[in-house]
Protein backbone atom coordinates (compact mmCIF):
# COMPACT_ATOMS: atom_id res chain seq x y z
CA UNK A 1 0.00 0.00 0.00
CA UNK A 2 1.61 3.36 -0.55
CA UNK A 3 1.32 6.41 1.26
CA UNK A 4 0.91 10.55 1.22
CA UNK A 5 3.16 12.71 2.91
CA UNK A 6 1.36 16.15 3.20
CA UNK A 7 2.96 19.32 4.24
CA UNK A 8 -0.14 21.64 5.61
CA UNK A 9 -0.01 24.86 6.04
CA UNK A 10 -0.29 26.55 2.17
CA UNK A 11 -2.93 28.35 0.86
CA UNK A 12 -3.77 27.27 -2.60
CA UNK A 13 -5.38 29.01 -5.86
CA UNK A 14 -6.22 28.41 -9.01
CA UNK A 15 -8.65 26.09 -11.17
CA UNK A 16 -9.64 22.38 -10.54
CA UNK A 17 -11.89 19.91 -12.47
CA UNK A 18 -14.26 17.66 -11.49
CA UNK A 19 -13.91 13.94 -12.46
CA UNK A 20 -16.52 11.91 -13.59
CA UNK A 21 -19.26 10.93 -11.36
CA UNK A 22 -18.09 7.65 -10.33
CA UNK A 23 -21.80 6.30 -8.44
CA UNK A 24 -23.26 7.28 -12.12
CA UNK A 25 -20.12 5.42 -14.51
CA UNK A 26 -20.56 2.07 -11.39
CA UNK A 27 -24.46 2.11 -13.01
CA UNK A 28 -23.98 3.54 -16.67
CA UNK A 29 -21.20 0.47 -17.36
CA UNK A 30 -23.77 -2.12 -15.96
CA UNK A 31 -26.08 -1.23 -18.59
CA UNK A 32 -23.75 -2.04 -21.86
CA UNK A 33 -24.80 -5.69 -20.98
CA UNK A 34 -28.62 -4.75 -22.27
CA UNK A 35 -27.78 -4.62 -25.87
CA UNK A 36 -25.27 -6.29 -28.33
CA UNK A 37 -24.72 -3.06 -30.11
CA UNK A 38 -22.05 -0.77 -29.25
CA UNK A 39 -22.11 1.82 -26.28
CA UNK A 40 -19.75 4.79 -25.99
CA UNK A 41 -19.66 6.23 -22.82
CA UNK A 42 -17.55 9.46 -22.22
CA UNK A 43 -16.40 11.36 -18.91
CA UNK A 44 -15.54 7.94 -17.44
CA UNK A 45 -12.98 8.56 -14.40
CA UNK A 46 -10.16 6.71 -14.23
CA UNK A 47 -10.19 5.27 -10.85
CA UNK A 48 -9.53 2.04 -9.26
CA UNK A 49 -13.72 1.00 -8.79
CA UNK A 50 -13.95 2.03 -12.22
CA UNK A 51 -11.27 -0.11 -13.86
CA UNK A 52 -12.01 -2.94 -11.40
CA UNK A 53 -15.65 -3.18 -12.92
CA UNK A 54 -14.55 -2.62 -16.62
CA UNK A 55 -12.09 -5.20 -15.83
CA UNK A 56 -14.88 -7.44 -14.50
CA UNK A 57 -16.97 -6.24 -17.63
CA UNK A 58 -13.94 -7.40 -20.41
CA UNK A 59 -13.20 -11.37 -18.58
CA UNK A 60 -17.57 -11.70 -19.05
CA UNK A 61 -16.39 -11.12 -22.59
CA UNK A 62 -17.18 -7.48 -23.23
CA UNK A 63 -15.43 -5.57 -25.97
CA UNK A 64 -13.88 -2.83 -24.72
CA UNK A 65 -11.64 -0.08 -26.73
CA UNK A 66 -10.41 3.23 -25.47
CA UNK A 67 -11.37 6.01 -27.98
CA UNK A 68 -9.57 8.99 -26.10
CA UNK A 69 -9.12 9.60 -22.17
CA UNK A 70 -12.27 9.14 -20.17
CA UNK A 71 -13.85 7.51 -23.08
CA UNK A 72 -14.46 4.37 -24.16
CA UNK A 73 -16.61 2.00 -26.78
CA UNK A 74 -18.22 -1.14 -25.29
CA UNK A 75 -20.02 -3.89 -26.86
CA UNK A 76 -21.46 -6.78 -25.29
CA UNK A 77 -22.03 -9.22 -28.30
CA UNK A 78 -20.30 -12.33 -27.25
CA UNK A 79 -20.50 -13.01 -24.05
CA UNK A 80 -18.77 -15.48 -21.94
CA UNK A 81 -21.79 -16.40 -19.37
CA UNK A 82 -19.76 -19.34 -17.60
CA UNK A 83 -17.10 -16.92 -16.36
CA UNK A 84 -20.18 -15.57 -13.66
CA UNK A 85 -19.60 -19.09 -11.75
CA UNK A 86 -15.55 -19.11 -12.75
CA UNK A 87 -13.39 -18.65 -9.03
CA UNK A 88 -11.72 -15.42 -10.82
CA UNK A 89 -15.78 -13.59 -10.87
CA UNK A 90 -15.92 -14.53 -7.28
CA UNK A 91 -12.56 -13.25 -6.38
CA UNK A 92 -12.74 -10.39 -8.43
CA UNK A 93 -16.66 -9.65 -8.38
CA UNK A 94 -16.10 -9.45 -4.61
CA UNK A 95 -13.99 -6.63 -4.22
CA UNK A 96 -16.09 -4.42 -5.98
CA UNK A 97 -19.78 -3.46 -4.47
CA UNK A 98 -21.09 -1.80 -8.01
CA UNK A 99 -20.28 -5.35 -9.60
CA UNK A 100 -23.88 -6.62 -7.96
CA UNK A 101 -25.44 -3.96 -10.99
CA UNK A 102 -24.31 -6.76 -13.32
CA UNK A 103 -26.89 -8.84 -12.08
CA UNK A 104 -30.19 -7.24 -13.18
CA UNK A 105 -28.86 -6.52 -16.77
CA UNK A 106 -27.55 -10.06 -17.36
CA UNK A 107 -30.98 -11.76 -15.55
CA UNK A 108 -33.49 -9.04 -18.39
CA UNK A 109 -31.27 -10.44 -21.27
CA UNK A 110 -29.79 -13.63 -20.80
CA UNK A 111 -32.17 -15.12 -17.61
CA UNK A 112 -29.78 -15.12 -15.20
CA UNK A 113 -27.50 -13.73 -13.38
CA UNK A 114 -24.94 -14.19 -9.77
CA UNK A 115 -23.02 -12.19 -8.30
CA UNK A 116 -20.47 -13.35 -5.19
CA UNK A 117 -21.59 -11.16 -1.70
CA UNK A 118 -19.78 -7.60 -2.45
CA UNK A 119 -16.80 -5.81 -0.59
CA UNK A 120 -16.74 -2.09 -0.75
CA UNK A 121 -16.35 0.47 2.28
CA UNK A 122 -16.55 -0.72 5.62
CA UNK A 123 -19.07 2.15 6.65
CA UNK A 124 -21.73 -0.02 8.19
CA UNK A 125 -24.02 -2.87 7.13
CA UNK A 126 -25.33 -2.20 3.37
CA UNK A 127 -27.99 -4.86 2.82
CA UNK A 128 -29.04 -6.21 -0.73
CA UNK A 129 -32.60 -7.34 0.15
CA UNK A 130 -34.31 -4.29 -1.96
CA UNK A 131 -31.85 -5.57 -4.99
CA UNK A 132 -33.28 -9.09 -4.76
CA UNK A 133 -36.93 -8.86 -3.49
CA UNK A 134 -37.69 -6.42 -6.93
CA UNK A 135 -35.68 -9.49 -9.07
CA UNK A 136 -38.12 -11.86 -7.27
CA UNK A 137 -41.17 -10.02 -7.90
CA UNK A 138 -40.60 -9.59 -11.67
CA UNK A 139 -40.84 -13.32 -11.59
CA UNK A 140 -36.96 -14.48 -10.71
CA UNK A 141 -36.46 -17.77 -8.32
CA UNK A 142 -33.72 -16.33 -5.64
CA UNK A 143 -30.62 -18.58 -4.47
CA UNK A 144 -27.98 -18.00 -1.70
CA UNK A 145 -25.26 -19.93 -0.87
CA UNK A 146 -24.31 -18.96 2.79
CA UNK A 147 -20.97 -21.38 2.52
CA UNK A 148 -19.20 -19.66 -0.46
CA UNK A 149 -21.26 -16.51 0.08
CA UNK A 150 -22.86 -16.64 -3.98
CA UNK A 151 -25.89 -15.07 -4.72
CA UNK A 152 -28.36 -16.24 -7.97
CA UNK A 153 -31.21 -14.98 -9.77
CA UNK A 154 -32.48 -17.13 -12.67
CA UNK A 155 -35.75 -16.04 -14.64
CA UNK A 156 -35.56 -18.89 -17.69
CA UNK A 157 -39.06 -17.76 -18.97
CA UNK A 158 -38.22 -14.13 -18.45
CA UNK A 159 -39.55 -11.60 -16.40
CA UNK A 160 -42.83 -10.28 -16.22
CA UNK A 161 -43.46 -6.68 -15.12
CA UNK A 162 -45.55 -5.78 -11.88
CA UNK A 163 -46.25 -2.88 -9.71
CA UNK A 164 -43.79 -2.88 -6.42
CA UNK A 165 -42.93 -1.00 -3.11
CA UNK A 166 -39.48 -0.94 -2.44
CA UNK A 167 -38.35 -1.08 1.09
CA UNK A 168 -36.08 1.30 0.69
CA UNK A 169 -34.92 4.11 -1.76
CA UNK A 170 -31.83 2.43 -2.67
CA UNK A 171 -29.79 4.07 -5.70
CA UNK A 172 -28.24 1.01 -6.61
CA UNK A 173 -31.23 -1.20 -5.69
CA UNK A 174 -32.86 0.89 -7.94
CA UNK A 175 -30.68 1.18 -10.47
CA UNK A 176 -30.80 -2.80 -10.48
CA UNK A 177 -34.30 -3.34 -10.94
CA UNK A 178 -35.00 -0.63 -13.28
CA UNK A 179 -32.23 -2.47 -15.54
CA UNK A 180 -34.00 -5.57 -15.32
CA UNK A 181 -37.26 -4.51 -15.83
CA UNK A 182 -36.91 -2.27 -19.33
CA UNK A 183 -36.68 -5.90 -20.79
CA UNK A 184 -40.00 -7.43 -19.38
CA UNK A 185 -43.22 -7.63 -20.43
CA UNK A 186 -45.61 -5.50 -19.21
CA UNK A 187 -45.60 -2.78 -17.32
CA UNK A 188 -43.34 -2.21 -14.02
CA UNK A 189 -44.28 0.23 -11.54
CA UNK A 190 -41.66 0.96 -8.89
CA UNK A 191 -42.46 3.10 -5.85
CA UNK A 192 -40.25 4.75 -3.69
CA UNK A 193 -37.36 4.82 -6.48
CA UNK A 194 -34.56 6.59 -5.91
CA UNK A 195 -34.27 9.75 -8.19
CA UNK A 196 -30.23 11.24 -7.65
CA UNK A 197 -29.70 12.80 -10.80
CA UNK A 198 -26.83 9.56 -11.49
CA UNK A 199 -30.18 7.47 -11.65
CA UNK A 200 -31.72 10.25 -13.86
CA UNK A 201 -28.82 10.07 -15.96
CA UNK A 202 -29.49 5.83 -16.40
CA UNK A 203 -33.01 6.78 -16.90
CA UNK A 204 -32.25 8.96 -20.04
CA UNK A 205 -29.71 6.30 -21.23
CA UNK A 206 -31.59 3.83 -21.11
CA UNK A 207 -34.04 6.01 -23.09
CA UNK A 208 -32.06 6.97 -25.71
CA UNK A 209 -31.40 2.85 -25.86
CA UNK A 210 -34.85 2.73 -26.59
CA UNK A 211 -36.43 1.85 -23.39
CA UNK A 212 -39.81 3.12 -22.56
CA UNK A 213 -39.41 4.54 -18.48
CA UNK A 214 -41.98 7.33 -17.36
CA UNK A 215 -41.32 9.74 -14.11
CA UNK A 216 -37.93 9.79 -14.55
CA UNK A 217 -36.27 12.76 -11.43
CA UNK A 218 -39.55 11.68 -9.59
CA UNK A 219 -39.72 8.17 -6.80
CA UNK A 220 -42.46 6.50 -9.11
CA UNK A 221 -41.02 5.04 -12.39
CA UNK A 222 -43.50 3.29 -14.94
CA UNK A 223 -41.43 1.25 -17.30
CA UNK A 224 -43.13 -0.47 -19.86
CA UNK A 225 -40.93 -3.35 -21.51
CA UNK A 226 -39.64 -3.36 -25.10
CA UNK A 227 -38.12 -6.81 -27.11
CA UNK A 228 -34.77 -5.10 -27.35
CA UNK A 229 -32.40 -2.04 -26.83
CA UNK A 230 -30.03 -0.60 -29.27
CA UNK A 231 -26.64 1.34 -28.35
CA UNK A 232 -26.21 5.01 -27.49
CA UNK A 233 -23.84 7.45 -26.46
CA UNK A 234 -23.63 8.80 -23.18
CA UNK A 235 -22.08 11.40 -21.01
CA UNK A 236 -21.72 10.97 -17.77
CA UNK A 237 -22.02 14.02 -15.05
CA UNK A 238 -19.28 15.34 -13.51
CA UNK A 239 -18.69 14.24 -9.85
CA UNK A 240 -21.05 15.91 -7.07
CA UNK A 241 -19.07 14.65 -4.02
CA UNK A 242 -15.72 15.42 -5.40
CA UNK A 243 -17.12 19.13 -5.72
CA UNK A 244 -18.19 18.90 -2.46
CA UNK A 245 -14.81 18.18 -1.38
CA UNK A 246 -13.21 20.66 -3.19
CA UNK A 247 -15.17 22.96 -1.54
CA UNK A 248 -14.46 21.86 2.38
CA UNK A 249 -10.72 22.04 0.67
CA UNK A 250 -10.88 25.87 -0.24
CA UNK A 251 -12.15 26.90 3.03
CA UNK A 252 -10.13 24.48 5.36
CA UNK A 253 -7.16 26.18 3.77
CA UNK A 254 -8.38 29.14 3.49
CA UNK A 255 -7.61 29.66 -0.79
CA UNK A 256 -9.59 31.03 -3.39
CA UNK A 257 -10.42 28.22 -5.83
CA UNK A 258 -12.34 27.70 -8.95
CA UNK A 259 -14.64 24.33 -9.70
CA UNK A 260 -14.78 24.10 -13.33
CA UNK A 261 -17.76 23.08 -15.50
CA UNK A 262 -20.16 21.70 -12.22
CA UNK A 263 -23.16 21.00 -13.69
CA UNK A 264 -25.28 23.60 -10.77
CA UNK A 265 -28.50 22.22 -12.00
CA UNK A 266 -28.00 19.01 -10.51
CA UNK A 267 -26.41 19.79 -7.31
CA UNK A 268 -29.50 19.83 -5.25
CA UNK A 269 -28.30 21.15 -1.68
CA UNK A 270 -24.52 20.59 -2.01
CA UNK A 271 -23.91 24.91 -2.55
CA UNK A 272 -26.95 25.65 0.11
CA UNK A 273 -25.32 23.42 2.90
CA UNK A 274 -21.87 24.53 2.80
CA UNK A 275 -23.38 28.37 2.86
CA UNK A 276 -25.30 27.14 6.10
CA UNK A 277 -21.14 26.60 7.09
CA UNK A 278 -20.48 30.30 6.42
CA UNK A 279 -18.33 29.84 3.19
CA UNK A 280 -18.67 32.10 0.38
CA UNK A 281 -19.69 30.60 -2.88
CA UNK A 282 -20.27 32.11 -6.44
CA UNK A 283 -22.10 30.89 -9.49
CA UNK A 284 -19.53 32.03 -12.38
CA UNK A 285 -21.63 30.92 -15.41
CA UNK A 286 -21.63 26.63 -14.98
CA UNK A 287 -18.24 27.13 -12.24
CA UNK A 288 -18.00 27.45 -8.72
CA UNK A 289 -15.66 30.25 -7.44
CA UNK A 290 -14.59 30.23 -4.03
CA UNK A 291 -13.36 33.35 -2.62
CA UNK A 292 -10.12 33.14 -0.04
CA UNK A 293 -12.26 33.46 3.69
CA UNK A 294 -10.25 34.00 6.89
CA UNK A 295 -13.33 32.81 9.07
CA UNK A 296 -16.71 31.64 8.67
CA UNK A 297 -19.18 31.07 10.76
CA UNK A 298 -21.91 28.42 11.18
CA UNK A 299 -25.62 29.55 10.73
CA UNK A 300 -27.97 28.52 13.90
CA UNK A 301 -31.26 27.43 13.11
CA UNK A 302 -34.23 30.21 13.15
CA UNK A 303 -34.96 29.43 16.71
CA UNK A 304 -30.91 29.75 17.57
CA UNK A 305 -30.70 26.43 18.09
CA UNK A 306 -27.78 24.32 17.13
CA UNK A 307 -27.38 23.78 13.39
CA UNK A 308 -27.96 20.13 12.57
CA UNK A 309 -26.65 18.70 9.29
CA UNK A 310 -27.80 14.93 8.19
CA UNK A 311 -28.75 12.93 5.01
CA UNK A 312 -31.43 11.58 3.51
CA UNK A 313 -32.52 10.04 0.04
CA UNK A 314 -32.56 12.66 -2.64
CA UNK A 315 -32.92 15.37 -2.87
CA UNK A 316 -32.15 15.29 0.73
CA UNK A 317 -27.94 16.13 1.46
CA UNK A 318 -25.89 12.83 0.22
CA UNK A 319 -24.64 10.70 3.13
CA UNK A 320 -21.16 10.79 0.82
CA UNK A 321 -20.69 14.31 1.73
CA UNK A 322 -21.25 14.11 5.36
CA UNK A 323 -17.39 12.82 6.17
CA UNK A 324 -16.48 16.46 4.02
CA UNK A 325 -18.84 19.02 6.43
CA UNK A 326 -17.66 17.15 9.61
CA UNK A 327 -14.27 18.20 9.03
CA UNK A 328 -14.96 21.23 7.09
CA UNK A 329 -16.19 22.64 10.56
CA UNK A 330 -13.28 21.83 12.75
CA UNK A 331 -12.11 25.33 11.98
CA UNK A 332 -15.58 26.89 11.54
CA UNK A 333 -16.51 29.93 14.04
CA UNK A 334 -19.54 27.70 16.32
CA UNK A 335 -21.02 24.51 16.95
CA UNK A 336 -23.02 21.85 14.34
CA UNK A 337 -24.37 18.47 15.11
CA UNK A 338 -23.35 16.03 12.29
CA UNK A 339 -26.44 13.05 11.95
CA UNK A 340 -25.45 10.33 10.11
CA UNK A 341 -28.34 8.17 9.43
CA UNK A 342 -28.05 6.08 7.27
CA UNK A 343 -24.46 4.04 7.92
CA UNK A 344 -23.55 2.89 11.42
CA UNK A 345 -19.96 2.73 11.04
CA UNK A 346 -19.18 5.85 8.96
CA UNK A 347 -18.20 8.40 11.64
CA UNK A 348 -16.01 6.32 13.04
CA UNK A 349 -13.06 8.31 11.55
CA UNK A 350 -13.43 11.48 14.06
CA UNK A 351 -11.15 9.47 16.28
CA UNK A 352 -8.26 10.70 13.87
CA UNK A 353 -9.25 14.31 13.99
CA UNK A 354 -9.13 14.53 17.41
CA UNK A 355 -6.02 13.15 17.72
CA UNK A 356 -5.02 16.13 15.62
CA UNK A 357 -6.72 18.08 17.95
CA UNK A 358 -10.20 18.99 16.83
CA UNK A 359 -13.19 19.59 18.82
CA UNK A 360 -15.26 16.43 18.27
CA UNK A 361 -17.72 15.14 20.59
CA UNK A 362 -19.12 11.91 19.19
CA UNK A 363 -22.48 11.09 20.76
CA UNK A 364 -23.24 7.57 19.19
CA UNK A 365 -22.51 6.06 15.95
CA UNK A 366 -24.89 8.12 14.07
CA UNK A 367 -24.21 11.39 15.57
CA UNK A 368 -21.17 14.08 16.07
CA UNK A 369 -20.75 17.62 17.40
CA UNK A 370 -18.01 19.78 15.98
CA UNK A 371 -17.05 22.55 17.71
CA UNK A 372 -14.52 24.87 15.59
CA UNK A 373 -11.81 26.10 15.95
CA UNK A 374 -12.12 29.44 14.15
CA UNK A 375 -8.54 29.10 12.91
CA UNK A 376 -7.26 29.92 16.23
CA UNK A 377 -5.41 27.37 16.63
CA UNK A 378 -4.18 24.46 13.72
CA UNK A 379 -4.91 21.32 14.05
CA UNK A 380 -1.86 19.20 13.99
CA UNK A 381 -0.02 17.22 11.90
CA UNK A 382 -0.35 13.26 12.04
CA UNK A 383 0.52 9.23 10.95
CA UNK A 384 -2.91 8.26 10.42
CA UNK A 385 -4.57 5.61 7.69
CA UNK A 386 -7.84 6.02 5.12
CA UNK A 387 -10.89 3.73 6.19
CA UNK A 388 -12.70 4.42 3.53
CA UNK A 389 -12.83 6.52 0.48
CA UNK A 390 -14.75 9.73 1.83
CA UNK A 391 -13.11 9.52 5.17
CA UNK A 392 -9.80 8.85 3.48
CA UNK A 393 -10.16 12.59 1.75
CA UNK A 394 -11.42 14.18 4.84
CA UNK A 395 -8.45 13.41 6.72
CA UNK A 396 -6.71 14.35 3.52
CA UNK A 397 -8.35 17.87 3.65
CA UNK A 398 -7.25 17.83 7.19
CA UNK A 399 -3.83 17.37 6.75
CA UNK A 400 -3.65 19.96 3.58
CA UNK A 401 -4.62 22.47 6.43
CA UNK A 402 -2.56 21.45 9.42
CA UNK A 403 0.80 22.52 10.79
CA UNK A 404 3.63 20.10 9.97
CA UNK A 405 3.57 17.27 7.80
CA UNK A 406 1.22 14.33 8.14
CA UNK A 407 1.39 10.90 6.39
CA UNK A 408 -1.61 9.20 5.14
CA UNK A 409 -1.20 5.07 4.50
CA UNK A 410 -3.69 2.69 2.53
CA UNK A 411 -4.24 5.56 -0.04
CA UNK A 412 -5.84 2.67 -2.69
CA UNK A 413 -8.95 3.88 -0.41
CA UNK A 414 -8.81 7.12 -1.84
CA UNK A 415 -7.73 6.01 -4.95
CA UNK A 416 -10.94 4.04 -5.35
CA UNK A 417 -12.88 7.26 -5.84
CA UNK A 418 -10.67 10.11 -6.81
CA UNK A 419 -8.45 10.23 -9.79
CA UNK A 420 -4.97 11.28 -9.88
CA UNK A 421 -5.76 13.47 -6.69
CA UNK A 422 -2.13 14.30 -5.32
CA UNK A 423 -1.68 15.44 -9.55
CA UNK A 424 -4.07 17.52 -9.82
CA UNK A 425 -3.82 19.29 -5.99
CA UNK A 426 -0.33 19.73 -7.01
CA UNK A 427 -1.47 22.10 -9.57
CA UNK A 428 -2.95 24.23 -7.33
CA UNK A 429 -0.23 24.60 -5.08
CA UNK A 430 -0.83 21.34 -1.98
CA UNK A 431 2.62 19.86 -0.95
CA UNK A 432 1.87 16.49 -1.85
CA UNK A 433 3.75 13.64 -2.22
CA UNK A 434 3.10 10.03 -2.84
CA UNK A 435 5.07 7.23 -2.00
CA UNK A 436 4.72 3.75 -3.54
CA UNK A 437 5.15 0.52 -0.94
CA UNK A 438 8.40 -1.40 -1.43
CA UNK A 439 8.11 -4.49 -3.13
Amino acid sequence: MGTFHIEGGHQLSGEIRPQGAKNEALQILCAVLLTDEPVVIDNIPDIIDVNKLITILTHLGVKVEALSTGSYRFQADDLDLDYLESELFKKEGSSLRGSIMIVGPLLARFGKGYIPRPGGDKIGRRRLDTHFEGFIKLGASFRYNKHERFYGVEAPDGLTGTYMLLDQASVTGTANILMAAVLAKGTTTIYNAACEPYLQQLCRMLQSMGANIQGVGSNLLVIQGVDRLGGCQHRILPDMIEIGSWIGLAAMTRSSITIKDVSWDNLGLIPDTFRKLGIKLERKGDDIFIPQQDSYEIQSDMDGSILTISDAPWPGFTPDLLSIVLVTCTQAKGSVLIHQKMFESRLFFVDKLIDMGAKIILCDPHRATVIGHDFTSSLKATNMVSPDIRAGVSLLIAALSAEGTSVIQNIEQIDRGYQNIDERLRAIGAKITRVEAAN
